[in-house]
C-alpha cells in the first residue's frame, strides 16, 4: 500500500509506518463487533462496567472485559478504581479515544442513514435481479 495516500497533509512516513500499516492497525482495533459500540457509549462520559454491559445489549461479561482491556492497552480508555466498599470501577475515554469518537459517530450515522438502501442492494444482488445486479459469473 502506498503510505503517502494515507497521510494527512504535512505528515511524513515514519520507520514504524513502514513495518506496521497505521490503517490496518487501526482497523484491527476497531474492526471487531464491540469496540465501536463501547467507544461510542463512552463518548458521553465515564461508565461503570455494569452500565456499559447493560447499554451494549448482547455483549457477554467476558467479551466486554476483553474489549475494555484491548482499548486500555491501546490507550483509548482509562480504568479508574475508587477505594470504596464495594470497590467502584469506571471506564472513560482518553483524549485519543475521544478524538476517535468523531469518525466512529460519523460511521454510525452513515450506517443508520443508509441501512435500508444497503439491505435492498444486498437483497437485489443475492437475488440476481433483472436490472443486471448480482454476481458476475465467468464464462457465462
Amino acid at each position: 500500500m502506498d503510505l503517502e495516500l494515507l497521510l494527512p497533509p504535512g505528515a511524513t512516513v515514519t520507520e514504524t509506518m513502514k513495518t506496521i500499516c497505521p490503517l490496518r492497525d487501526t482497523l484491527d482495533r476497531i474492526g471487531d463487533r464491540w469496540t465501536v459500540i463501547v467507544v461510542v457509549l463512552l463518548r458521553r462520559g465515564p461508565l461503570r462496567f455494569t452500565e456499559l454491559r447493560k447499554a451494549a445489549e448482547g455483549i457477554s461479561q467476558r467479551m466486554l472485559t476483553h474489549t475494555l482491556r484491548a482499548l486500555e492497552r491501546d490507550g483509548l480508555v482509562t480504568r479508574t478504581v475508587y477505594a470504596s466498599v464495594p470497590p467502584r470501577v469506571e471506564y472513560a475515554l482518553t483524549a485519543v479515544g475521544e478524538e476517535l469518537t468523531g469518525p466512529l459517530t460519523g460511521l454510525l450515522h452513515w450506517s443508520v442513514r443508509h441501512q435500508e438502501s444497503v439491505l435492498a442492494s444486498r437483497a437485489a444482488y443475492d437475488g440476481g435481479s433483472a436490472e443486471g445486479s448480482g454476481p458476475v459469473r465467468a464464462g457465462g
